[in-house]
């Protein structure tokens, strides 16, 4: 007895084993683009953060900055050592000190208090002096280490203020 298999069941369409591996390599083609375009999306917003966090604590530091040179009750004067550069900023009976060393920047918000350490990866931090017509405006200019190897924009941070004035009547 033989079976035969019906004409209308020969025309069917089948999966051959050859068809199988092509679907299963263009899955995992899909599903490797599909991932590695998930971890450098993921990368990039980890890296967006970093950056936020640094540009928020800048900015809070140089905004403490400024607002101890404007309260300066004299005018500011910086102190340069072999590997320390201190801002002495008189307030009154106290004077509030900042330093940069070895990558950080630190604040002493009076002669007995330890230091404080404000910012962390700093390339390069100058606080200077510069003379305008009627006053003297203070200048800090602060770079942070970049984190990427080729960074699109230089992390460089510049603040202004101005020491209020005493006249003697």
């Amino acid at each position: 007895m033989k079976l035969r298999v019906p004409p209308r069941s020969r025309s069917q369409a089948g999966i051959l084993l050859v068809e199988c591996m092509v679907y299963i390599v263009l899955f995992f083609i899909i599903t490797g683009l599909a991932f590695a375009a998930f971890y450098r999306c993921e990368k990039n917003t980890r890296n967006l953060q970093r950056n936020t966090d640094d540009i928020l604590r800048v900015v809070k530091t140089g905004e403490l900055w400024r607002q101890d040179i404007r309260k300066a009750s004299a005018p500011p004067h910086v102190v340069a050592g072999s590997e320390l550069r201190i801002l002495h900023v008189p307030q009154g009976t106290n004077e509030v000190l900042y330093a940069f060393s070895n990558g950080e920047i630190l604040r002493r918000p009076t002669l007995t208090a330890p230091w404080v350490r404000l910012m962390l990866k700093v390339k390069n931090s100058r606080m200077e002096s510069e003379r305008r017509q009627h006053v003297a405006a203070w200048r800090w200019e602060v770079e942070l280490q970049s984190e990427q190897k080729v960074a699109r924009v230089k992390p460089l941070f510049i603040f202004q203020a101005v020491a209020q004035t005493h006249h003697k009547p």
